[in-house]
């Protein structure tokens, strides 16, 4: 049943996703250098959590469906971004090149600019007239920028050795947290739930974030770069500081339970779906 509805929910987004690209008025170097990031595929995990929490609370899947496409263009823009020169510096993304290494610097950097404002045309292009739409707008704002997951990218490139756990625990609750946090609150708030229960999603994400970065930052040291779709070793390689590194395998992985723990008590009995996939996620190895 779970793996019908996660189908169901992605093959949508990706559709969906597909009938933008193809309507995108952007000249041709711009367009395909966006689509080659927008639909390079990924589990797309964001708007598939911005449907279903949006499901889960009584709303429409075809009124959210603009939302989670915008979400995911502003995953692809971060990770376009992230990967170039003067950030990572990577050269596979999704086991294919990278798109600074496929299009150039310049036009990856505008692919990432275009994805970002691309995202808030499409949900402006859907949120005249209603209240739930703005709001749901203004969380994924939130969640994308300079006290969300563009603040975490900071912290990550400003980051000190002398930086302890309270630190690196805001840094991912910021890089990777927001984006999560977004989806999910977003997603209650456009099927019409109260701010209370939107808070409660927001803080859901936030602990699913940082369970989500250490079992990344794992990965990154004992997965398998053919599943994974990347280079591993790369943390340790930048002199990174992460939940392994700070405090080793068996503590970063307890941290990433009791996380984990903390995200399912926040969803309680109403979204089974979300249930589930937050403990598949905390298994994943890749």
């Amino acid at each position: 049943m779970f793996e019908q509805t996660y189908d169901r929910l992605r093959e949508s987004v990706e559709r969906a996703l597909k009938d933008l690209c193809q309507a995108c008025p952007s000249p041709q170097p711009l367009r395909d250098a966006m689509a080659y990031s927008l639909l390079a595929g990924g589990k797309r995990i964001r708007p598939v959590m911005l449907l279903s929490a949006c499901e889960a609370f009584g709303g429409s899947i075809q009124e959210a469906m603009p939302f989670a496409c915008a979400l995911e263009m502003i995953h692809s823009y971060s990770l376009i971004h992230d990967d170039m020169p003067e950030m990572d510096d990577d050269s596979l993304r999704r086991g294919k090149p990278t798109n600074h290494t496929v299009f150039g610097q310049g036009m990856a950097l505008l692919a990432g600019d275009g994805l970002l404002s691309w995202a808030f045309e499409t949900m402006l292009a859907q949120a005249q007239g209603s209240q739930q739409r703005w709001e749901a707008m203004r969380t994924l704002a939130r969640a994308a920028g300079v006290t969300g997951m563009v603040s975490g990218q900071c912290r990550d490139l400003a980051q000190r050795p002398q930086d302890g756990e309270a630190e690196l625990y805001r840094l991912c609750a910021e890089k990777t947290g927001g984006l999560l946090a977004g989806a999910a609150s977003a997603g209650a708030a456009l099927a019409g739930a109260d701010a209370a229960e939107q808070e409660r999603m927001w803080r859901y994400g936030i602990a699913l974030g940082v369970s989500f970065q250490i079992q990344d930052d794992l990965l990154d040291i004992l997965g398998d770069p053919a599943l994974l779709g990347k280079q591993t070793g790369m943390d340790k390689a930048r002199g990174k500081m992460t939940y392994p590194a700070l405090l080793g395998i068996d503590r970063a992985r307890q941290v990433m339970e009791e996380q984990t723990r903390l995200a399912l008590e926040l969803l309680g009995e109403r979204a089974p779906f979300l249930s589930e996939l937050t403990r598949r996620l905390l298994q994943r190895d890749h």
